[in-house]
């Protein structure tokens, strides 16, 4: 197989219409030269400043759908173009749990009062189509990173695996005909009494049952952790154990926990999935759809290994691989906000009390030039990197290299404010070739 440097870059010409995708040596010359002006990152594409219409090949688009990473593979022929990975944020719903719980909080104190808001969002649900916004956003972001890789490319041949889950099988395996109907608490009064029967009224930490023991049902897995109110997240335990302190890492609960391995089994990944496929096939009627069975087939026929960006080159319908590059774009999501007004514990260290900091102190965003996510490159050692954070009120910062790793700097992880050199400023998006490790293909 032959290995061709690195991915190509996307290319328009002078009335913003997509042509082949070119080399990255070629895009150089046309932006040094100045017949070219870059007009998007997120994928990398330049714009001709003089009219070219050029000779257009058959492409097609890959694309592996998901809730926590997205992949996309673009071919023609035999050739791999472009091969990338988006990782989206899988922190929205804990941020809005933490921000419910400030505000609740503030409400219960002297402080400012935010009246609560009910049914805010119901105008929203009546037409059925509203999601949670952490579903919402991540749904999103699906469509909206195809259109983007769409709108470069001419004319593709579009190719999405989609997901599509039976959640009662995968929870019982044996279930059929009107079980569906009937659930795990069939013929109970509610579930507190199902669980209590099915441990015998029996505390699952300290073993105590009979009169005198007051038993109560408590979740294993905090709800506000992801845990749900199904019945294999409940327990049953005397009002003894049922503390905080055993719930904590080293409590006798997380033990037991850790034991026992009776944790729900989550289901988010298949509920995503099964609410993406119908927004997907809404948005791109005219795309080619086919299930990870199928592609696990293709992929394990072509020769490649286990990955989002390779999976993308077999539902592609692409035939053989011939050509393909040595690296793939990493793209990652980065939070640049922080919008809530008070925190609920002062970080150590901080001589001002919590309620009287100010906004800014604790978020901050901007200092000395330079704002989170720009893209620097460290004067000296010619290092490059993403502002993660800021030190000492902005007289050093975090950098990292877009795939989590932060640029060292003498051995330390920060760099002083004075030797970073502004290359470009960012949206809430990272971007990384990564290597891809030639023994895979063996």
């Amino acid at each position: 197989m032959k290995h061709e440097n690195a991915n190509r870059v996307f290319l328009l010409n002078k009335d913003g219409k997509p042509l082949m995708p070119c080399r990255p040596r070629k895009a150089r010359q046309l932006l040094k030269s100045g017949k070219a002006f870059v007009v998007k990152k997120y994928p990398f594409t330049i714009q001709l400043k003089y009219g070219s219409y050029g000779y257009k090949q058959k492409v097609s688009l890959g694309v592996d759908t998901g809730q926590r990473h997205i992949g996309f593979a673009v071919v023609s022929q035999d050739k791999v173009l472009h091969q990338s990975e988006v990782e989206l944020r899988q922190d929205v719903h804990t941020n809005l749990y933490t921000r419910k719980i400030y505000r609740r909080g503030r409400r219960n104190r002297k402080t400012r009062y935010r009246q609560a808001r009910f049914l805010n969002r119901v105008h929203g649900k009546r037409d059925g189509l509203w999601l949670p916004p952490s579903v919402k956003s991540k749904v999103s972001h699906n469509i909206a990173w195809i259109k983007r890789y769409l709108a470069v490319l001419p004319n593709p041949d579009l190719h999405i695996e989609v997901g599509k889950f039976d959640m009662a099988k995968m929870v019982n395996p044996d279930i059929s005909g009107k079980q569906y109907q009937e659930g795990s608490l069939k013929d109970w009064k509610n579930y507190e009494y199902y669980v209590l029967a099915r441990d015998e009224y029996t505390c699952q930490l300290c073993h105590k049952h009979g009169e005198g023991v007051k038993l109560v049902v408590h979740h294993i897995v905090y709800r506000s952790q992801g845990g749900t109110d199904r019945v294999d997240n409940l327990i049953t335990l005397c009002t003894n154990c049922h503390t905080t302190k055993n719930h904590q890492p080293g409590g006798k609960l997380y033990k037991w926990m850790k034991a026992k391995k009776k944790v729900t089994k989550q289901l988010k990944g298949a509920t995503f999935m099964n609410i993406l496929r119908k927004r997907i096939m809404t948005t791109f009627p005219e795309a080619s759809f086919q299930y990870g069975s199928q592609t696990y087939v293709d992929r394990k026929n072509l020769l490649l290994p286990k990955g989002h960006f390779m999976d993308t080159i077999a539902i592609s319908g692409i035939k053989s691989v011939g050509q393909m590059p040595e690296t793939v774009t990493m793209i990652s999501q980065f939070r640049k906000k922080k919008r809530s007004l008070h925190e609920a514990t002062a970080r150590k260290g901080r001589k001002q009390p919590n309620t009287s900091s100010k906004r800014n102190e604790k978020n901050t965003k901007y200092a000395r030039g330079l704002w989170l996510n720009d893209y620097v490159r460290v004067i000296g050692n010619n290092a490059k990197g993403y502002v993660k954070g800021f030190k000492s009120n902005g007289y050093s910062v975090y950098l990292t290299d877009g795939l989590g790793n932060y640029v060292l700097n003498d051995g330390r992880n920060y760099v002083n404010s004075k030797q970073c050199q502004l290359i470009t400023h960012n949206s809430s998006w990272q971007k990384a070739e990564q290597m891809l490790l030639l023994y895979e293909f063996k």
